[in-house]
C-alpha cells in the first residue's frame, strides 16, 4: 500500500515539474520575441461626396488690410494767438557755416509753413482776401509803426539785408504778422534797380545761386515761407528763367517753405504750396490810388473767391491806407487772411 501511495506522489511531482519546465520555455519565448508589434494603421478613409450634393466652395481669405489713411499736408494753423518762435527742431546747421542755421522739417514732420502759420478760421464762409507789405526791415523806425498799426492778418516780407532784426521779429510775432523772407533776386530795370549784393542773377551758375540763396535763408528764422518782393522789386527777369527759379523752388519745397510769386498774375506750376500775387496796391503811392487799388483787391475777392495784394515798400501813407481799409473789410463780408491760407496746392498755383 505505501508502494502505491509513493508512486502517486512521484507522478503528482513529475506533473508539475513539467508544468514549471513548460513555464519557463514559454518566458525565454516571450523574452527572445519582445513585445507584440502594434497593428498596422488603418488608412484614413476617404470623403465622398454625393453626386447630388455638390462640393462645398472654401471660404475666402480675408481682405489685406486697409493701407493708412494719409493727411494731406497743407500750410497754416486754426488756433488763434501770437506766431511760435523760432524752434531748434525746424533748424539745422548750414554746411560749412555751423553757426548760420537754415530752416527744415522737423524730425516728426512739422514744417515751418505751419509751425510759423497766423491762425486763421479755415472754416469761414467769407471770400479771403490777403495782403503782403513787403520791404519790412529796411527803414527800421517805419517797419516798427507797420508792425503795430496794422492788423495781424497782414503778412510782413521781411529783407535779409537789414541788421538787428531780433526785435522787430518778436514784434512781429507778438501781433501775430505771419511773415516771409523776401529773396533778392534781380528784376527787370536792372542794373537800374539794384537787388543788392546777394541777390539772385540770372548770369551766375546754379552753384552760385545756390550759395546766395542759403545766405538768405540763414539770416533770420520764423518764416513761413519765400517772396520774390523786395522794397519795389520783384524779381521779374529771374524768376521768369525756369532753369534758374526751378533749383530755387526745390530747396525751398525741401524746407517746408510756400512761396508767393511777387509778379502779379503769373503763371506757374510749382512743387510746393505757392500764389501769386492779383496787383499791387502801391503803384504810384498816393493816398488816393492806394484806396482805388485796395478796393479793386476787394472786388477780386468778392469775385474769385480768394484774392491777394502787394505793398512794395514801408510808407506812413501806406500804412495808414491799408490799416483803414482793412477794419473795414468784415462789414464788407471779407475775411482777412494770412497768405498761409491763400496758398494752392502744388500743381494748382496760379
Amino acid at each position: 500500500m505505501l508502494d502505491g501511495l509513493d508512486s502517486g506522489w512521484r507522478r503528482l511531482g513529475v506533473f508539475w515539474l513539467a508544468v514549471l519546465l513548460l513555464l519557463a520555455g514559454v518566458g525565454i519565448t516571450l523574452q527572445v520575441l519582445g513585445p507584440p508589434k502594434p497593428p498596422p494603421a488603418r488608412p484614413a478613409a476617404v470623403a465622398t461626396t454625393a453626386p447630388s450634393q455638390p462640393q462645398a466652395a472654401p471660404s475666402p481669405s480675408p481682405p489685406p488690410p486697409a493701407p493708412p489713411v494719409r493727411r494731406e499736408v497743407r500750410p497754416g494753423r486754426d488756433t488763434p494767438g501770437p506766431i511760435a518762435d523760432p524752434d531748434p527742431g525746424l533748424l539745422e546747421p548750414m554746411i560749412g557755416h555751423a553757426s548760420d542755421m537754415l530752416p527744415r522739417i522737423a524730425a516728426d514732420g512739422r514744417m515751418p509753413m505751419q509751425v510759423y502759420a497766423a491762425g486763421f478760421d479755415a472754416t469761414s464762409r467769407r471770400p479771403r482776401v490777403g495782403l503782403i507789405l513787403a520791404g519790412v526791415g529796411l527803414s527800421q523806425a517805419d517797419s516798427a509803426a507797420a508792425i503795430q498799426a496794422l492788423p495781424g492778418g497782414v503778412t510782413l516780407a521781411f529783407s535779409p539785408y537789414f541788421g538787428n532784426p531780433a526785435r522787430l521779429l518778436a514784434a512781429a510775432r507778438l501781433a501775430e504778422h505771419e511773415y516771409l523772407l523776401a529773396i533778392p533776386m534781380e528784376p527787370q530795370g536792372y542794373p537800374l534797380s539794384d537787388p543788392g549784393p546777394q541777390a539772385l542773377m540770372t548770369n551766375l551758375t546754379l552753384e552760385q545761386n545756390r550759395e546766395r540763396l542759403e545766405w538768405a535763408l540763414s539770416r533770420f528764422a520764423g518764416y513761413v515761407g519765400a517772396t520774390g518782393a523786395l522794397g519795389g522789386m520783384r524779381g521779374e527777369r529771374f524768376a521768369g528763367l525756369p532753369e534758374q527759379m526751378e533749383p530755387v523752388i526745390s530747396v525751398l519745397a525741401r524746407r517746408g517753405l510756400l512761396y508767393i510769386d511777387a509778379r502779379p498774375g503769373a503763371a506757374a506750376t510749382l512743387a510746393l504750396w505757392s500764389r501769386s500775387v492779383d496787383l499791387v496796391v502801391d503803384e504810384p503811392a498816393s493816398a488816393a490810388q492806394i484806396d482805388e487799388k485796395l478796393d479793386e483787391l476787394a472786388r477780386l475777392a468778392h469775385e474769385n473767391g480768394s484774392a491777394l495784394g502787394l505793398a512794395g515798400t514801408v510808407r506812413p501813407v501806406t500804412t495808414d491806407r491799408i490799416a483803414r481799409w482793412a477794419n473795414g473789410l468784415t462789414t464788407d463780408g471779407l475775411a482777412l487772411a494770412p497768405v498761409s491760407a491763400l496758398v494752392r496746392p502744388p500743381g494748382a498755383a496760379k
